[in-house]
Protein backbone atom coordinates (compact mmCIF):
# COMPACT_ATOMS: atom_id res chain seq x y z
CA UNK A 1 0.00 0.00 0.00
CA UNK A 2 2.73 2.79 0.91
CA UNK A 3 1.86 6.21 0.88
CA UNK A 4 -0.57 7.76 -1.53
CA UNK A 5 0.17 9.90 -4.31
CA UNK A 6 -1.12 12.77 -3.13
CA UNK A 7 -0.01 12.27 0.57
CA UNK A 8 0.90 15.77 1.90
CA UNK A 9 4.59 15.93 2.48
CA UNK A 10 5.26 19.40 4.58
CA UNK A 11 7.16 21.27 7.09
CA UNK A 12 6.00 23.06 9.96
CA UNK A 13 6.47 26.18 11.91
CA UNK A 14 4.72 28.82 14.29
CA UNK A 15 4.38 32.55 14.54
CA UNK A 16 6.19 33.57 17.92
CA UNK A 17 8.85 31.32 16.90
CA UNK A 18 9.54 32.54 13.42
CA UNK A 19 7.77 36.07 12.94
CA UNK A 20 9.89 38.69 15.00
CA UNK A 21 8.40 42.04 14.28
CA UNK A 22 6.64 41.49 17.86
CA UNK A 23 5.97 45.48 18.37
CA UNK A 24 5.52 46.79 14.08
CA UNK A 25 2.51 47.38 12.05
CA UNK A 26 -0.09 47.41 14.94
CA UNK A 27 0.32 44.39 16.62
CA UNK A 28 -0.59 44.01 19.98
CA UNK A 29 1.03 42.05 22.66
CA UNK A 30 0.81 38.48 23.50
CA UNK A 31 1.79 36.89 26.63
CA UNK A 32 5.04 35.59 25.26
CA UNK A 33 5.81 39.17 24.50
CA UNK A 34 5.52 39.92 28.19
CA UNK A 35 7.52 36.98 29.69
CA UNK A 36 10.79 37.03 27.63
CA UNK A 37 11.24 40.38 28.33
CA UNK A 38 10.85 39.43 32.26
CA UNK A 39 14.50 38.43 33.23
CA UNK A 40 14.83 34.81 34.14
CA UNK A 41 12.15 32.61 32.21
CA UNK A 42 14.11 31.95 29.11
CA UNK A 43 17.48 30.43 28.79
CA UNK A 44 19.86 33.25 28.57
CA UNK A 45 17.39 35.79 29.07
CA UNK A 46 16.33 35.09 24.95
CA UNK A 47 13.03 36.56 23.23
CA UNK A 48 11.31 36.23 19.92
CA UNK A 49 11.48 40.16 19.16
CA UNK A 50 13.32 39.39 16.09
CA UNK A 51 13.40 35.46 15.81
CA UNK A 52 13.99 34.35 12.68
CA UNK A 53 12.73 37.62 10.84
CA UNK A 54 10.32 35.80 8.77
CA UNK A 55 7.54 38.66 8.87
CA UNK A 56 10.18 40.92 6.61
CA UNK A 57 11.81 37.51 5.02
CA UNK A 58 8.82 35.13 3.88
CA UNK A 59 9.57 35.17 0.38
CA UNK A 60 12.89 34.09 0.61
CA UNK A 61 11.72 31.27 3.02
CA UNK A 62 8.94 30.17 0.55
CA UNK A 63 11.33 30.10 -2.02
CA UNK A 64 13.78 27.95 -0.10
CA UNK A 65 10.50 25.96 0.36
CA UNK A 66 9.86 25.53 -3.31
CA UNK A 67 13.20 24.75 -3.82
CA UNK A 68 13.64 22.11 -1.35
CA UNK A 69 10.15 20.33 -3.08
CA UNK A 70 8.31 20.93 0.22
CA UNK A 71 4.26 21.01 -0.99
CA UNK A 72 2.63 22.11 1.94
CA UNK A 73 3.32 24.97 4.63
CA UNK A 74 2.06 24.54 8.45
CA UNK A 75 2.15 27.99 9.88
CA UNK A 76 0.30 29.48 12.98
CA UNK A 77 -1.32 33.11 13.17
CA UNK A 78 -0.75 35.00 15.43
CA UNK A 79 -4.17 36.42 17.31
CA UNK A 80 -2.55 39.65 18.42
CA UNK A 81 -1.48 40.30 14.84
CA UNK A 82 -5.10 40.53 13.50
CA UNK A 83 -6.87 41.61 16.44
CA UNK A 84 -4.34 44.14 18.96
CA UNK A 85 -6.74 43.88 21.86
CA UNK A 86 -7.77 39.71 21.21
CA UNK A 87 -11.16 41.31 20.06
CA UNK A 88 -12.77 44.58 18.63
CA UNK A 89 -10.47 46.60 16.70
CA UNK A 90 -8.84 43.97 13.43
CA UNK A 91 -5.27 45.27 12.37
CA UNK A 92 -5.28 45.45 8.70
CA UNK A 93 -1.81 45.53 8.46
CA UNK A 94 -1.52 41.89 10.16
CA UNK A 95 -3.90 40.73 7.54
CA UNK A 96 -2.00 41.97 4.53
CA UNK A 97 0.91 40.24 6.37
CA UNK A 98 -0.51 36.78 6.35
CA UNK A 99 -2.93 37.29 2.97
CA UNK A 100 0.50 38.21 1.17
CA UNK A 101 1.82 35.12 2.69
CA UNK A 102 -0.69 32.87 1.49
CA UNK A 103 -0.76 33.84 -2.36
CA UNK A 104 2.99 33.67 -2.20
CA UNK A 105 2.53 30.01 -0.62
CA UNK A 106 -0.14 29.49 -3.49
CA UNK A 107 2.11 31.17 -6.31
CA UNK A 108 5.07 28.67 -5.54
CA UNK A 109 2.62 25.70 -5.23
CA UNK A 110 2.37 25.13 -1.70
CA UNK A 111 -0.77 23.99 0.43
CA UNK A 112 -0.90 26.54 3.33
CA UNK A 113 -1.94 24.92 6.44
CA UNK A 114 -3.24 27.36 8.99
CA UNK A 115 -3.27 26.69 13.04
CA UNK A 116 -5.13 29.49 14.71
CA UNK A 117 -3.53 29.13 17.84
CA UNK A 118 -0.15 28.03 18.69
CA UNK A 119 0.44 29.79 22.50
CA UNK A 120 0.87 33.62 21.64
CA UNK A 121 -2.35 34.22 23.67
CA UNK A 122 -3.20 38.16 23.33
CA UNK A 123 -1.77 39.77 26.66
CA UNK A 124 -4.91 41.89 26.64
CA UNK A 125 -7.47 39.04 27.14
CA UNK A 126 -4.85 37.24 29.44
CA UNK A 127 -5.85 40.48 31.81
CA UNK A 128 -8.88 39.06 31.63
CA UNK A 129 -8.49 36.07 32.75
CA UNK A 130 -7.55 34.25 29.93
CA UNK A 131 -8.94 30.91 29.51
CA UNK A 132 -10.03 31.00 32.92
CA UNK A 133 -12.63 33.72 31.98
CA UNK A 134 -15.53 31.69 30.42
CA UNK A 135 -15.70 34.47 27.41
CA UNK A 136 -12.74 33.07 26.37
CA UNK A 137 -14.84 30.81 23.99
CA UNK A 138 -16.88 33.48 22.38
CA UNK A 139 -13.34 35.83 21.74
CA UNK A 140 -11.48 32.93 20.48
CA UNK A 141 -14.45 31.75 17.76
CA UNK A 142 -14.82 35.13 16.92
CA UNK A 143 -11.15 35.29 16.27
CA UNK A 144 -11.48 31.82 14.27
CA UNK A 145 -14.70 32.94 12.08
CA UNK A 146 -12.63 36.37 11.73
CA UNK A 147 -9.58 34.23 9.82
CA UNK A 148 -11.64 32.01 8.25
CA UNK A 149 -13.57 34.80 6.54
CA UNK A 150 -10.07 36.61 5.39
CA UNK A 151 -8.86 33.75 3.94
CA UNK A 152 -10.59 30.67 3.37
CA UNK A 153 -10.99 31.92 -0.35
CA UNK A 154 -7.68 30.57 -1.08
CA UNK A 155 -7.02 28.54 2.21
CA UNK A 156 -9.09 25.63 3.09
CA UNK A 157 -6.68 23.70 5.55
CA UNK A 158 -7.43 24.40 9.16
CA UNK A 159 -6.03 23.72 12.68
CA UNK A 160 -7.93 25.38 15.96
CA UNK A 161 -5.61 24.47 18.61
CA UNK A 162 -1.88 23.10 18.98
CA UNK A 163 -1.03 20.89 21.85
CA UNK A 164 -3.57 22.37 24.48
CA UNK A 165 -1.70 19.90 27.09
CA UNK A 166 1.52 22.30 27.05
CA UNK A 167 0.04 25.68 26.10
CA UNK A 168 -2.23 24.85 29.49
CA UNK A 169 -0.37 22.26 31.33
CA UNK A 170 3.27 24.08 31.00
CA UNK A 171 1.79 27.62 31.32
CA UNK A 172 -0.88 27.25 34.15
CA UNK A 173 0.61 23.97 35.74
CA UNK A 174 3.79 24.18 36.33
CA UNK A 175 4.77 27.69 35.19
CA UNK A 176 7.46 26.94 33.01
CA UNK A 177 5.59 28.73 29.91
CA UNK A 178 4.02 32.36 29.58
CA UNK A 179 2.40 33.60 31.57
CA UNK A 180 4.32 31.59 34.20
CA UNK A 181 1.74 30.95 36.55
CA UNK A 182 1.04 27.89 38.64
CA UNK A 183 -3.21 27.31 39.92
CA UNK A 184 -5.22 24.51 41.71
CA UNK A 185 -6.52 21.87 39.74
CA UNK A 186 -10.05 23.56 39.72
CA UNK A 187 -8.67 26.95 37.52
CA UNK A 188 -7.04 23.71 35.46
CA UNK A 189 -10.38 21.55 34.60
CA UNK A 190 -12.01 24.70 34.39
CA UNK A 191 -9.49 26.31 31.44
CA UNK A 192 -9.29 22.68 29.81
CA UNK A 193 -13.16 22.37 29.77
CA UNK A 194 -13.37 26.45 28.12
CA UNK A 195 -10.45 25.31 25.52
CA UNK A 196 -12.47 22.31 24.22
CA UNK A 197 -15.78 24.61 24.43
CA UNK A 198 -14.07 27.33 22.28
CA UNK A 199 -12.57 24.75 19.96
CA UNK A 200 -16.44 23.42 18.95
CA UNK A 201 -17.63 27.17 19.05
CA UNK A 202 -14.09 27.48 16.49
CA UNK A 203 -15.70 24.75 14.54
CA UNK A 204 -18.87 25.73 14.31
CA UNK A 205 -17.96 29.50 13.51
CA UNK A 206 -15.54 28.75 10.72
CA UNK A 207 -18.16 26.60 8.88
CA UNK A 208 -20.43 29.33 9.09
CA UNK A 209 -18.01 31.62 7.70
CA UNK A 210 -16.24 29.41 4.87
CA UNK A 211 -16.09 30.83 1.78
CA UNK A 212 -16.22 27.15 0.18
CA UNK A 213 -15.76 24.06 2.15
CA UNK A 214 -12.60 24.04 4.35
CA UNK A 215 -10.81 21.03 6.45
CA UNK A 216 -11.01 21.62 10.13
CA UNK A 217 -8.68 19.74 12.49
CA UNK A 218 -6.43 20.10 15.59
CA UNK A 219 -3.53 19.26 16.99
CA UNK A 220 -2.93 17.49 20.66
CA UNK A 221 0.62 16.87 21.43
CA UNK A 222 0.58 12.18 21.63
CA UNK A 223 2.89 10.20 24.09
CA UNK A 224 2.53 7.60 21.46
CA UNK A 225 3.24 4.19 23.14
CA UNK A 226 4.01 1.18 21.66
CA UNK A 227 4.05 -2.56 22.17
CA UNK A 228 7.16 -4.61 23.45
CA UNK A 229 5.91 -7.46 21.28
CA UNK A 230 2.96 -7.89 19.43
CA UNK A 231 1.11 -9.98 21.66
CA UNK A 232 -2.53 -9.54 22.03
CA UNK A 233 -1.29 -9.10 26.08
CA UNK A 234 1.26 -6.09 25.08
CA UNK A 235 -0.94 -4.75 22.30
CA UNK A 236 -3.93 -4.46 24.88
CA UNK A 237 -1.60 -3.12 27.83
CA UNK A 238 -0.40 -0.16 25.74
CA UNK A 239 -3.60 0.79 24.40
CA UNK A 240 -4.98 1.29 28.21
CA UNK A 241 -1.65 2.71 29.01
CA UNK A 242 -2.45 5.77 26.15
CA UNK A 243 -6.21 5.93 26.66
CA UNK A 244 -6.73 5.89 30.53
CA UNK A 245 -6.60 8.80 32.72
CA UNK A 246 -4.09 9.62 35.06
CA UNK A 247 -4.50 10.27 38.52
CA UNK A 248 -4.49 13.89 39.78
CA UNK A 249 -0.57 15.29 39.38
CA UNK A 250 1.55 16.11 36.36
CA UNK A 251 0.26 13.17 34.00
CA UNK A 252 -3.61 14.51 33.97
CA UNK A 253 -2.28 17.46 31.60
CA UNK A 254 -0.86 14.12 29.00
CA UNK A 255 -4.03 12.26 29.24
CA UNK A 256 -4.67 12.17 25.63
CA UNK A 257 -8.31 10.81 26.37
CA UNK A 258 -9.34 13.70 28.46
CA UNK A 259 -8.30 16.01 25.45
CA UNK A 260 -9.69 14.03 22.47
CA UNK A 261 -12.85 11.86 23.58
CA UNK A 262 -14.93 15.22 24.08
CA UNK A 263 -14.07 16.60 20.67
CA UNK A 264 -14.29 13.23 18.71
CA UNK A 265 -16.48 11.12 21.35
CA UNK A 266 -19.00 13.59 22.75
CA UNK A 267 -18.03 12.60 26.14
CA UNK A 268 -15.17 12.82 28.66
CA UNK A 269 -13.77 9.86 29.68
CA UNK A 270 -15.30 8.17 32.79
CA UNK A 271 -12.26 7.42 34.79
CA UNK A 272 -11.61 10.88 34.54
CA UNK A 273 -14.65 12.34 35.66
CA UNK A 274 -14.47 9.45 38.54
CA UNK A 275 -10.91 10.44 39.43
CA UNK A 276 -11.34 14.48 39.53
CA UNK A 277 -14.87 15.01 40.09
CA UNK A 278 -14.14 17.16 42.97
CA UNK A 279 -12.01 19.77 40.72
CA UNK A 280 -14.44 19.88 37.60
CA UNK A 281 -16.74 22.19 36.62
CA UNK A 282 -20.14 21.81 35.93
CA UNK A 283 -20.09 19.67 32.41
CA UNK A 284 -23.72 20.64 30.58
CA UNK A 285 -25.15 18.32 27.63
CA UNK A 286 -25.32 21.60 25.48
CA UNK A 287 -21.34 21.64 26.13
CA UNK A 288 -20.93 18.34 25.05
CA UNK A 289 -22.61 19.21 21.84
CA UNK A 290 -20.96 22.00 21.45
CA UNK A 291 -17.32 20.63 21.96
CA UNK A 292 -17.83 17.43 19.72
CA UNK A 293 -18.92 19.60 16.83
CA UNK A 294 -17.85 17.09 13.73
CA UNK A 295 -13.91 17.65 12.61
CA UNK A 296 -12.17 16.32 9.12
CA UNK A 297 -8.83 14.99 10.50
CA UNK A 298 -7.61 14.32 13.71
CA UNK A 299 -3.90 15.98 13.86
CA UNK A 300 -0.68 14.34 15.87
CA UNK A 301 2.31 15.99 17.18
CA UNK A 302 4.30 13.19 17.77
CA UNK A 303 7.86 13.11 19.19
CA UNK A 304 7.91 9.92 21.23
CA UNK A 305 6.73 7.06 23.21
CA UNK A 306 7.05 4.70 25.88
CA UNK A 307 7.72 0.87 25.62
CA UNK A 308 4.55 -1.04 27.20
CA UNK A 309 4.45 -4.62 28.40
CA UNK A 310 1.72 -6.36 30.05
CA UNK A 311 2.76 -7.22 33.46
CA UNK A 312 0.92 -8.54 36.44
CA UNK A 313 -3.08 -9.29 35.67
CA UNK A 314 -2.25 -7.69 32.51
CA UNK A 315 -1.43 -4.13 33.80
CA UNK A 316 0.50 -1.97 32.05
CA UNK A 317 3.85 -1.23 32.07
CA UNK A 318 6.41 1.00 31.46
CA UNK A 319 9.84 -1.05 29.87
CA UNK A 320 13.30 0.63 31.30
CA UNK A 321 15.20 2.02 28.58
CA UNK A 322 18.69 0.59 28.48
CA UNK A 323 21.31 2.30 29.63
CA UNK A 324 23.08 4.40 26.51
CA UNK A 325 19.61 4.66 24.46
CA UNK A 326 19.55 7.29 21.91
CA UNK A 327 18.32 10.73 22.79
CA UNK A 328 17.84 13.96 21.10
CA UNK A 329 20.05 16.83 22.02
CA UNK A 330 17.18 18.30 23.96
CA UNK A 331 16.92 15.04 25.95
CA UNK A 332 13.83 13.28 24.23
CA UNK A 333 14.12 10.09 23.34
CA UNK A 334 14.21 8.35 20.11
CA UNK A 335 11.58 5.77 19.46
CA UNK A 336 10.84 4.85 16.21
CA UNK A 337 8.20 2.47 16.48
CA UNK A 338 5.74 5.67 17.86
CA UNK A 339 4.98 6.70 14.60
CA UNK A 340 3.15 3.41 14.22
CA UNK A 341 1.06 2.32 16.49
CA UNK A 342 0.31 5.73 17.53
CA UNK A 343 -1.28 6.46 14.40
CA UNK A 344 -3.05 3.09 15.19
CA UNK A 345 -4.07 3.44 18.35
CA UNK A 346 -5.76 6.91 17.14
CA UNK A 347 -6.92 5.92 13.51
CA UNK A 348 -8.57 2.40 15.82
CA UNK A 349 -10.47 4.61 19.01
CA UNK A 350 -11.01 8.16 16.61
CA UNK A 351 -11.85 6.48 13.32
CA UNK A 352 -10.77 9.95 11.74
CA UNK A 353 -8.33 10.39 8.91
CA UNK A 354 -4.33 11.31 10.11
CA UNK A 355 -2.25 14.11 9.78
CA UNK A 356 1.30 13.97 11.57
CA UNK A 357 1.76 17.89 12.39
CA UNK A 358 4.73 17.08 13.66
CA UNK A 359 7.40 14.94 13.84
CA UNK A 360 11.35 15.93 13.95
CA UNK A 361 14.41 16.45 16.58
CA UNK A 362 16.80 18.62 18.18
CA UNK A 363 20.53 18.43 17.08
CA UNK A 364 23.44 20.04 18.28
CA UNK A 365 24.16 21.20 14.65
CA UNK A 366 26.76 23.79 13.18
CA UNK A 367 28.03 25.24 10.67
CA UNK A 368 30.75 22.84 8.95
CA UNK A 369 34.35 24.09 7.52
CA UNK A 370 32.92 23.46 4.56
CA UNK A 371 30.52 25.97 5.00
CA UNK A 372 27.91 23.20 5.33
CA UNK A 373 25.62 22.28 7.84
CA UNK A 374 25.68 17.99 8.29
CA UNK A 375 22.83 16.38 10.48
CA UNK A 376 23.20 12.35 9.56
CA UNK A 377 21.90 11.65 13.34
CA UNK A 378 18.62 13.96 11.97
CA UNK A 379 18.18 12.25 8.75
CA UNK A 380 18.72 8.43 10.52
CA UNK A 381 15.92 9.86 12.57
CA UNK A 382 13.56 11.05 10.18
CA UNK A 383 14.15 8.13 8.03
CA UNK A 384 13.35 5.51 10.72
CA UNK A 385 10.25 6.92 11.77
CA UNK A 386 9.06 7.42 8.57
CA UNK A 387 9.50 3.84 7.51
CA UNK A 388 7.72 2.85 11.00
CA UNK A 389 4.50 5.32 9.86
CA UNK A 390 4.81 3.71 6.47
CA UNK A 391 3.57 0.48 8.28
CA UNK A 392 1.02 1.84 9.86
CA UNK A 393 -0.35 3.01 6.36
CA UNK A 394 0.58 -0.50 5.63
CA UNK A 395 -1.69 -1.77 8.55
CA UNK A 396 -4.44 0.27 6.72
CA UNK A 397 -4.49 3.60 8.67
CA UNK A 398 -5.50 6.59 6.69
CA UNK A 399 -2.92 8.77 7.12
CA UNK A 400 -3.15 12.30 4.72
CA UNK A 401 -0.08 13.82 5.39
CA UNK A 402 3.26 14.49 7.55
CA UNK A 403 4.47 17.75 8.09
CA UNK A 404 8.33 17.70 9.43
CA UNK A 405 9.27 20.39 12.45
CA UNK A 406 10.74 22.20 11.80
CA UNK A 407 11.36 24.37 8.33
CA UNK A 408 13.80 26.11 9.97
CA UNK A 409 15.96 26.93 13.42
CA UNK A 410 13.96 29.15 15.96
CA UNK A 411 12.85 30.05 18.96
CA UNK A 412 12.32 26.70 21.10
CA UNK A 413 10.16 28.76 23.69
CA UNK A 414 11.69 27.99 27.58
CA UNK A 415 14.86 27.25 25.81
CA UNK A 416 15.26 30.21 23.39
CA UNK A 417 17.68 29.80 20.82
CA UNK A 418 19.57 26.71 22.73
CA UNK A 419 17.84 24.19 20.49
CA UNK A 420 17.50 23.68 16.85
CA UNK A 421 14.62 21.88 15.28
CA UNK A 422 15.38 22.81 11.79
CA UNK A 423 16.41 21.21 8.63
CA UNK A 424 17.24 24.43 7.92
CA UNK A 425 19.93 26.24 9.68
CA UNK A 426 19.49 29.71 11.14
CA UNK A 427 22.38 32.00 11.88
CA UNK A 428 20.25 34.82 14.01
CA UNK A 429 23.10 37.29 13.69
CA UNK A 430 22.85 37.68 10.05
CA UNK A 431 19.47 35.91 9.31
CA UNK A 432 21.18 33.87 6.64
CA UNK A 433 19.63 30.62 5.82
CA UNK A 434 21.66 27.74 5.16
CA UNK A 435 19.28 24.06 4.14
CA UNK A 436 21.40 21.23 5.95
CA UNK A 437 21.95 17.87 4.02
CA UNK A 438 18.40 16.53 5.97
CA UNK A 439 16.78 19.36 3.78
CA UNK A 440 18.17 18.02 0.69
CA UNK A 441 17.46 14.46 2.03
CA UNK A 442 13.66 15.37 2.70
CA UNK A 443 13.61 16.77 -0.71
CA UNK A 444 14.64 13.67 -2.32
CA UNK A 445 12.32 11.45 0.09
CA UNK A 446 9.37 13.58 -1.13
CA UNK A 447 10.49 12.57 -4.99
CA UNK A 448 10.68 9.48 -4.61
CA UNK A 449 7.63 8.97 -2.78
CA UNK A 450 5.39 11.56 -4.85
CA UNK A 451 5.56 9.74 -7.73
Amino acid sequence: MSFKKDFVWGVATASYQIEGAWDKDGKGLNIWDVFCHEPGHITENHNGDIACDHYNRYKEDVQLMKELGIKAYRFSISWSRIFPNGTGQINEKGVKFYSDLIDELLANGIEPYITLFHWDYPYQLHKKGGWLNDDSVEWFSNYAAKVVELFSDRAVNYITFNEPQCFIGLAYFNGAHAPGLKVGYKDIFQMCHNVLKAHGAAVKAMRANAKQKIKIGFSPAVEANYPATETFKDIEATRRAIFNCAPLGWGIMWSIAWWCDPIVLGCYPKDGLEMYKEYLPEITSEDMELISQPIDFFGMNVYNGKEIAAGDSDNPEFVKRKPGSPKTAIQWSVTPKCLQWGPRFMAERYKLPIIITENGMSAHDTVSIDGKVHDPNRIDFLNRYLLELEKAVDAGVDVLGYFLWSFMDNFEWAYGYTERFGIVYVDYDTQVRIPKDSAYWYKEWIESHNG
